[in-house]
């Protein structure tokens, strides 16, 4: 087979693998990029609206400049950060994945270092030198996207990629600014656990709502989609999990339109490696009143 024999189709599933560049996939088929974008934005709508696990209400069409940037903050997840990058890779969007390991010393930075080696087009991984929090890892991450969205994915399994097209929709059609995944808005599945850690979470969202006037249900929810342009205006200084409070108090004073769309949630317990703790429910309440005045 010479390289003008190149099948589209086959063109298009290994480009969005990440195992062929774009200017290959054009040389090898034949195709000017525009055109090969315009089928391969085809090829994504044919499989939303004909792929049985995603029903009408989560089929997404998008414009032929998006670009998705998932920005995945890492510590000491061995365990499950191979395949939380192979379920962002399946989802079927154009989209870029930012790694920012944040001094992981669990085996964490060997793994990504190996699949650093794979060259994968549509991934970066950014190293930190040692463990700053989450906080830190998401801003890094955030100087680095180049997409038209952000979406904030933790490196656990906690959170459902497939989940991404509901999450993206109030943005895409021109509705919302922002779109928080909430955990307790009646979404899909959700492990039965931990009464305390919702309990915490609901009253700082309440007391979140109070300082800034919108009423969502999950203000701490890791599922975070906001506008890339929109998110590299805001002055973020949170280092460790006071992002939440400090990501939300400022869209609202950007006057942000906040959309809340329902998830599933297979939260972890302390064992498996939850990370959050009692000490940082304190300093998210002092965030959320610090950046209610300050900016």
């Amino acid at each position: 087979m010479t390289e003008t024999q190149l099948d589209s189709p086959v063109a298009v599933q290994l480009y969005r693998s990440g195992l062929l560049p774009l200017a290959d996939a054009c040389r090898l088929t034949g195709m000017a990029e525009v055109q090969f974008l315009e089928t391969l934005f085809t090829a994504a709508e044919v499989a939303a609206a004909t792929d049985p696990l995603i029903p009408p209400e989560k089929r997404l069409h998008v414009p032929l400049d998006f670009k998705l940037s998932v920005l995945i903050p890492v510590y000491n997840e061995h365990r499950t950060i191979r395949e939380v990058l192979q379920r962002v890779s399946e989802v079927g969007l154009p989209l870029e994945m930012i790694v920012v390991d944040d001094g992981s010393t669990d085996g964490t930075r060997e793994i990504l270092r190996s699949i650093e080696h794979e060259h994968q087009e549509n991934l970066r991984i950014v190293f930190h030198p040692h463990n700053r929090g989450k906080g830190a890892a998401v801003r890094t991450a955030i100087e680095h996207a180049t997409g038209t969205i952000c979406l904030i994915q933790d490196a656990d399994l906690e959170y459902d990629p497939r989940e991404y097209f509901q999450l993206l929709e109030p943005i895409v059609d021109g509705r919302a600014d922002a779109v928080y995944g909430s955990r307790f808005a009646g979404g899909g599945a959700h492990r039965v656990h931990l009464f305390w850690h919702k309990l915490g979470n609901q009253m700082l969202t309440t007391l979140s709502n109070a300082l800034t006037n919108l009423n969502l249900t999950d203000m701490e929810t890791c599922y975070k989609v906001v506008r890339t342009d929109l998110l590299k205006s805001l002055v973020l200084r949170a280092n460790r999990f006071e992002l939440e409070p400090e990501l939300t108090a400022k869209l609202a004073k950007a006057s942000a339109r906040i959309y809340e769309v329902p998830i599933s949630y297979s939260g972890r317990d302390y064992a498996e490696g939850k990370k959050i703790g009692w000490k940082d429910g304190v300093q998210a309440i002092w965030c959320i009143f610090k950046y209610r005045f300050l900016n």
